[in-house]
């Protein structure tokens, strides 16, 4: 977290007109100056025809120095062509899936300073110079646009239940370092953006963009913005229980790909108190009477006992594996440049 002193600078930014921002996305000799950031809106949209004019306009009024792409997601209403009327770069990504749009949005657009939202005009355009305030000041890599309506009508009870649970499990299991884990506005840098391997298609994009850089252990922020309802007339494409499911799911995958160590002694233990439990009325019979007349119930428990062995092996050697993993998504975050910042 940034401190007072770096807080007052960043409201102090945010009430001023806003020039673009100061940063190198090349690495320059140690005499030369950083220069402006490009930077970019990354607007995901499916069906969006009537929210999105208002959107466009509203990020281009905070932010006239950055470009607006707006990637049309398999839509079958208007809205590319409201987005063209309204001068913003309309491009197509025929998978549907919020993490399919986003996929495709970072291999193709190169900027300094990237500003993720959603289509939908939930969120309040006027806080981005704020965000890549906070972003270029304290070089962080993502600043978190944290709801500050979860409990108001423009956020649905389930929605809202389904998001503390959520996010309290990923607090839980990686760090406690953002609030709102699954909101839609970000604001990130050019080396978190590049060096995220995205595999998720759906909406559980926003924990997975929360798990990569809790496990990179980069310097992220969190800052509380207005979350409105929808306008009337456009509808949402969160379905809470379904997409809720495929947030868990993919929270349970995190688990087992970058804590596979205590993932697979954690079913170890399970199988070795299954073994146990059905081993000692078998032992005990055995240890009276010389028989053991229950021979299946033995054999399983054998088996579950190897079970559990094999599970301890299988954690130490994807323990080394994800060490390896986690290691070079670092040398790639590395090789690009710090956010705000010049490189010798």
């Amino acid at each position: 977290m940034t401190t007072q002193a770096s807080e007052t600078a960043v409201q102090a930014a945010a009430t001023t007109p806003q020039s673009s921002p100061q940063c190198a996305s090349q690495p320059l000799p140690r005499t030369a100056t950083p220069g402006p950031c490009k930077v970019a809106v990354l607007i995901p949209c499916r069906n969006e025809a009537i929210p999105i004019a208002k959107v466009i306009r509203d990020f281009k009024a905070a932010l006239p120095d950055a470009t607006i792409y707006v990637y049309d997601n398999a839509s079958t209403d208007s809205t590319a062509a409201v987005a063209r009327r309204e001068n913003a770069v309309v491009r197509f990504e025929p998978y549907p899936g919020k993490g399919n749009v986003i996929r495709r949005m970072f291999a193709d657009i190169d900027a300094d300073i990237y500003v993720m939202v959603d289509g939908d005009d939930t969120y309040d355009a006027a806080l981005a110079p704020r965000m890549i305030a906070a972003l270029v000041d304290g070089q962080l890599d993502m600043v978190n646009g944290a709801r500050s309506a979860l409990t108001t009508k423009a956020y649905r009870f389930g929605h809202a239940t389904g998001n503390r649970v959520l996010t309290g499990i990923v607090q839980w299991v990686f760090g406690k370092q953002l609030n709102d884990m699954l909101s839609g506005y970000r604001v990130l840098s050019r080396r978190f953006v590049k060096s995220f391997p995205i595999m998720s298609a759906g909406f559980e994009i926003e924990t997975e963009l929360t798990v990569h850089a809790l496990e990179l252990r980069m310097k992220i922020e969190e800052i509380s913005t207005e979350y409105r309802a929808r306008p009337t007339g456009s509808a949402s494409k969160l379905n809470a229980f379904r997409d809720g499911m495929r947030i868990l799911l993919l929270i349970a995958r995190l688990i087992k790909e970058e804590r596979p160590l205590p993932f697979f002694l954690l079913l170890s233990a399970g199988s070795a108190v299954l073994s146990l439990t059905l081993a000692a009325p078998v032992f005990h019979e055995f240890m009276t009477t010389g028989l053991v007349p229950r021979l299946p119930t033995a054999v399983l428990s054998a088996a579950l006992m190897l079970t559990s062995f094999l599970s301890i092996a299988c954690g130490l050697i994807l323990d080394s594996v994800t060490r390896s993993r986690r290691e070079m998504k670092r040398l790639v975050y590395l090789a690009l440049p710090v956010p705000g910042g010049s490189q010798s």
